[in-house]
């Protein structure tokens, strides 16, 4: 482009050359008219020329002031750079209005609701998900396990909140299914040994009771204990089973209120946390974890891939279906947006200024030059050519007066 704009300018200066030879050896009154035109856009090309050159370097490598404006001006330009971008781009109000129309929520809870796109999503998680695992030093990790879990977990104690969750379940009657439990267990397990109670009242029974007296007892007792036992299971209203609800209501009382039994609970925790199986649970709680993330992660069709994908999908459908929430999210992309233009604009514009600013002024000058010198080519050529018009105007207005 540049030897076109230069070939404009010669093309001016022959023009030039033929029409003042026409004009003053052969007297040619019409060359004057061409030798006015190419004077004039030998001066357009010129001027211009000095114009696009002194963005750049020197014209000539003359010191002629206000010329190499990029190069002595690098700092300058990078600073009203960011302050442009910053001003103009990063306002809370363009930022909140562009995160408007763009619909985010909108457009990803659509995207998430495919299942190739929430299984791309799932599988990214995972290997993030591995990376993070991986890099994260077992030692530390088993020390935070340590020192702040199990720590916090000596601190607090356990009576109260044990207790308040034993009232809640006895208030609503969850503990029935329990006792039911235990009831046809215990019937089950006094019809299936009727041979053991025989034994226990024979070993139990004098020396000198005949065999037959010890077994009628025996049977007596195996009786008697069934018939319990049964009563127990077949009566929900049953003495013993409101006596257990009586004392479980109780426990749950002491357990939130009374000293002594608050104490108590304290000393099981420290012996459950102190015995040497939990000791070693506790020590290789970090590497059981470790390997199943590790495990689940790395199989497409683990049951954690299966379900986070799962739950993306349905996310997204939700998303598709709920306006309301999707003008939430919305919205707090739009907050989160808004804190950080308000609060670290100036970092982000520091970004432009402080690379401006390392770059090499000749460098920085010829880079720019690449991006936008062809179009600064066509003011070359565009003041070739307007400056012949215009050239060719002012004479021939001049002669029309004159």
């Amino acid at each position: 482009m540049k030897m076109v704009a230069t070939g404009f300018l010669l093309g001016a200066t022959v023009v030039f050359l033929v029409g003042r030879y026409l004009e003053v050896n052969l007297g040619m009154a019409w060359a004057g008219y061409m030798r006015a035109a190419a004077e004039a856009g030998m001066v357009g090309a010129l001027a211009d020329w000095f114009a696009v050159t002194a963005l750049f370097r020197r014209p000539l490598n003359l010191p002629i002031p206000h010329t190499a404006i990029i190069p002595a001006k690098k700092d300058v330009i990078g600073d009203s750079l960011g302050d442009f971008v910053g001003e103009n781009f990063l306002s809370e109000a363009v930022v909140r209005d562009k995160l408007d129309r763009a619909e985010i929520a909108g457009r990803v809870g659509g995207w998430i609701g495919l299942q190739e796109n929430a299984d791309r999503v799932a599988a990214e998680l995972s290997t993030a998900a591995r990376g993070i695992v991986t890099v994260l030093r077992d030692e530390d990790v088993q020390a935070v396990i340590e020192q702040i879990l199990v720590r916090k977990l000596l601190e607090q104690p356990v009576g109260p909140p044990l207790g308040k969750v034993l009232e809640g379940v006895l208030l609503d009657g969850g503990h029935r299914r329990l006792v039911d439990l235990v009831c046809d267990r215990a019937y089950d397990w006094v019809a299936e040994n009727h041979d053991m109670v025989l034994r226990v009242v024979r070993e139990r029974a004098p020396n000198w009771t005949p065999r037959f007296v010890d077994d009628m007892v025996a049977d007596k007792v195996f009786v008697e204990v069934q018939n319990f036992a049964w009563a127990v299971k077949a009566d929900p209203e049953h003495p013993l089973r409101k006596a257990v609800d009586k004392f479980l209501i109780e426990f749950a009382n002491d357990l939130q209120r009374d000293p002594a039994t608050i104490e108590r609970a304290e000393q099981i925790k420290q012996q459950i946390v102190d015995h040497p199986d939990v000791q070693r649970f506790i020590g290789q709680a970090w590497g059981t974890v470790k390997r199943m993330i590790l495990d689940a992660a790395a199989d497409p069709s683990s049951e954690l891939r299966i379900r986070v994908s799962k739950g993306l999908m349905a996310f997204g459908r939700r998303l598709g279906a709920d306006s309301e929430l999707r003008g939430k999210i919305d919205g707090w992309l739009g907050d989160v947006a808004s804190h950080v233009v308000r609060h670290y604009r100036r970092e982000i514009t520091t970004l432009i200024t402080d690379t401006v600013g390392r770059w090499d002024a000749a460098e920085t000058s010829r880079k720019i030059e690449l991006q936008v010198g062809r179009d600064l080519q066509w003011i070359r050529i565009n003041g070739t050519v307007v400056g012949a018009l215009a050239g060719l105007a002012i004479y021939t207005f001049s002669e029309l007066i004159f």
